[in-house]
């Protein structure tokens, strides 16, 4: 009997398994010691209901009158409590239990979140569409196909590629074919897929902007890319300093990132000749060009040159990085070599892609990309405003598009205001090494990168007093 019932997982009445494995001799003890070592070692939380007796029993295939025995031992020793109605739970205040350590890391977490974050890189994740995406999930979900439930075509679905096909030859000048799109898990995965198929082709070297992000960089080495590293100036990057070297360079055209800036329509033509002379590919990365506030918008790269540029977007700023969806339109030798790298089978969620196929289609996601660049260039408006009343000799720069800006500070104040920031709750950052490439021969100017998208509304206004308390106190902003 003991071989029959030893592993199993037994089903409490919440429908939560409860995996029990017996120690020492007898069904009743091995059950007794078993359940008294999962609330020890803190398996069983202080409150766990048990199932009952009888559910229990009929589980492990053994007699009710074992289990009820077994809980018996264990209510007279205090590990366990019953009550009329309540049924048998673990106890509070039990010896010898260690402290839950999903409550721990919850509280520590708590503990260091500060009450504004101005940080740069994230969107408002409290305005995600949650009512709109529900409803598009049931739509997607109810008409969905069986075989989107497999493991799926590893370029993603076809009814999100398809969606995207259109809905980036409408909004951004892409030209796209479905056949030619690559479902991703963001643009890390995207940038480690590509730099695969480089290495694959055998190259050896990529151009990169001066400024970015170094867990790109870090990506890209870990794939065996050397980078160059290309100089800037007041129109962007120089992409008039490629040379026959590199076998690519990556870009953000649109809006440059960190310092803001468009590329030059000029160095735009002029990437796209060095593509064409040299066999490279340009990797544009437009991680938030859906949002420009000035001028008419700045259209993508991969529209001048399909067969030269990779083209790179993601739903992390416009709806919420947590979705994990990004997606590239390639070249069709790329897209094949790209495909080959990620493996055979899709490794994106169906039910996410679907959604959003559905979202698009519907006209969901034009309304709430409308509806954020509405809010995001109001803030950026009451962001220049206040701190040209009140923070005047503060520069502000790249506020033509995106989520951030860049505020030009006085010599060596940034870590005074940063500082000062953190004492009064709010989260920024500098413009930091992490943003200069290694290679580049350019020193980081004194500056924060704010990102004025990332708080939620009801955080706005006071993170942006804060701001301007800091930066107008001449015991911070003055020069050391």
């Amino acid at each position: 009997m003991g071989k029959t019932w030893a592993n199993r997982p037994a089903r409490t009445a919440l429908g939560i398994d409860l995996h029990v494995e017996p120690a020492g001799p007898g069904l009743r003890r091995g059950l007794t010691d078993a359940l008294r070592e999962a609330v020890r070692s803190g398996r069983l939380l202080p409150g766990t209901r048990l199932p009952s007796s009888r559910s229990l029993a009929a589980d492990l295939a053994i007699a009710r009158n074992t289990v009820a025995d077994a809980y018996a031992d264990l209510v007279a020793e205090g590990w366990l409590t019953a009550r009329q109605g309540s049924g048998t739970r673990v106890a509070t205040g039990v010896p010898a239990l260690p402290a839950d350590p999903r409550s721990t890391a919850t509280a520590a977490a708590t503990a260091h979140r500060p009450a504004y974050d101005l940080r740069a890189g994230f969107p408002d994740v409290s305005a995600f569409p949650r009512t709109e995406w529900l409803k598009a999930a049931r739509r997607a979900l109810t008409a969905a196909p069986n075989d989107a439930f497999g493991y799926g075509d590893p370029r993603g679905r076809v009814e999100l590629r398809t969606a995207l096909a259109a809905y980036l030859a409408r909004a951004r000048g892409v030209r796209a074919d479905p056949e030619h799109i690559v479902i991703c898990a963001g643009f890390a995965h995207g940038l480690t897929l590509l730099g695969k198929a480089l290495r694959a082709r055998g190259a050896d070297t990529i151009a990169v902007e001066s400024y970015g992000l170094d867990e790109h960089w870090q990506l890209l080495t870990a794939a065996g890319l050397r980078q160059l590293a290309l100089p800037m100036d007041e129109l962007g990057t120089d992409t008039g300093a490629l040379g026959p070297g590199p076998a690519a360079v990556l870009l953000t055209p649109s809006h440059q990132f960190p310092l803001g800036l468009p590329l030059h329509h000029d160095r735009r033509a002029a990437v796209v000749d060095w593509a064409r002379r040299t066999g490279g590919l340009v990797l544009e990365d437009d991680y938030d060009g859906e949002f420009r506030y000035d001028r008419r918008p700045v259209g993508a790269l991969q529209g001048l040159a399909p067969d030269e540029v990779v083209y790179l977007g993601t739903a992390s700023k416009s709806l919420a990085p947590g979705l994990r969806l990004a997606w590239m339109v390639l070249p069709p030798a790329v897209a094949r070599e790209v495909t080959a790298a990620k493996g055979g089978v899709d490794t994106c969620g169906a039910p996410d892609q679907l959604t959003l196929a559905e979202f698009i289609d519907s006209g969901g996601y034009d309304r709430h990309v409308r509806a954020s660049r509405t809010r995001y260039r109001r803030r950026r408006d009451a962001l220049v405003a206040a701190l040209a009343e009140r923070a005047p000799a503060i520069r502000v720069t790249g506020i033509a598009a995106g989520l951030h800006v860049v505020l030009r500070l006085p010599p060596g104040s940034v870590g005074r205001v940063i500082r000062a920031a953190a004492a009064r709750g709010l989260a920024v950052e500098g413009l930091t090494p992490r943003h200069r490439h290694p290679t580049a021969a350019v020193e980081a100017p004194d500056a924060l990168v704010l990102g004025y998208g990332t708080p939620a509304d009801h955080a706005w206004s006071g993170a942006l007093d804060v701001l301007c308390a800091v930066l107008s106190d001449p015991a911070v902003i003055s020069v050391a």
